[in-house]
């Protein structure tokens, strides 16, 4: 891959070297719709060797044209309950309802497992697939789908964060409620993290936000 890559990275200036620990990075694309072969577009003045930063402003008249012809195709497109195979199951699976999809989750959880380095931050457990990109504060509460606005836990962490038996303090230490003892006379596993920091991503922007984190204790956590 490294070998694949050096072609564009020669002409910028840049020391080549395939064995150099350099970064590559990613775009990550969020909701894409696909038009069909006939609702193409021609895009002008495209070069064929392009391979990033080459747009279009609408402040330009070519950026323009290509907005109102995406307009013109998204507007005129109907809105699909469900694809013809689902329909013609409806008997098996029950009838087809409209769902409104969570807009940016799957970049949320993308970007809230790398930033935390594929480890839970309450416990550093790396096994990735009991790992989940939890909110701080629910989505369908007010919350965003901001990585600040993001934890990344092991899948029994979450189910406690969710429920109010876990927090994290806004200086990122752990805080387990009294009442997972009181109502499950148990959870000795859980109280071995009390006060313990968290791990944090190394930017700082995405980092905890601590408006959510002091919503979170004061609407959830069951003191």
């Amino acid at each position: 891959m490294r070998r694949r890559i050096e072609k564009y990275r020669r002409g910028r200036h840049i020391q080549t070297d395939p064995a150099a620990d350099y970064n590559v990075g990613c775009i990550l694309l969020q909701s894409p719709v696909f038009f069909r072969r006939d609702e193409w577009i021609p895009v002008p003045d495209w070069p064929m060797q392009a391979v990033q930063g080459k747009r279009f402003s609408t402040d330009d008249e070519a950026g323009r044209r290509l907005w109102q012809e995406v307009s013109v195709r998204l507007q005129a497109r109907p809105v699909n309950i469900a694809e013809p195979e689902l329909v013609a199951d409806a008997r098996r699976f029950g009838q087809p309802q409209t769902v409104l999809p969570r807009v940016g989750q799957g970049a949320f959880r993308v970007i809230v497992t790398d930033v935390y380095r594929r480890q839970c931050a309450l416990t550093n457990s790396h096994v990735l697939h009991v790992l989940d990109a939890a909110h701080i504060r629910p989505y369908a509460e007010g919350g965003s789908h901001n990585p600040s606005n993001g934890l990344l836990l092991r899948q029994d962490i979450h189910t406690l964060f969710d429920r109010g038996y876990m927090t994290v303090s806004p200086d990122y230490r752990v805080e387990v409620s009294r009442r997972l003892r009181d109502e499950f006379d148990n959870g000795k596993e859980y109280y071995a993290l009390q006060g313990r920091p968290i791990l944090l991503p190394e930017n700082p922007v995405f980092r905890p936000s601590a408006e959510q984190l002091i919503w979170h204790n004061e609407n959830r956590f069951k003191s």
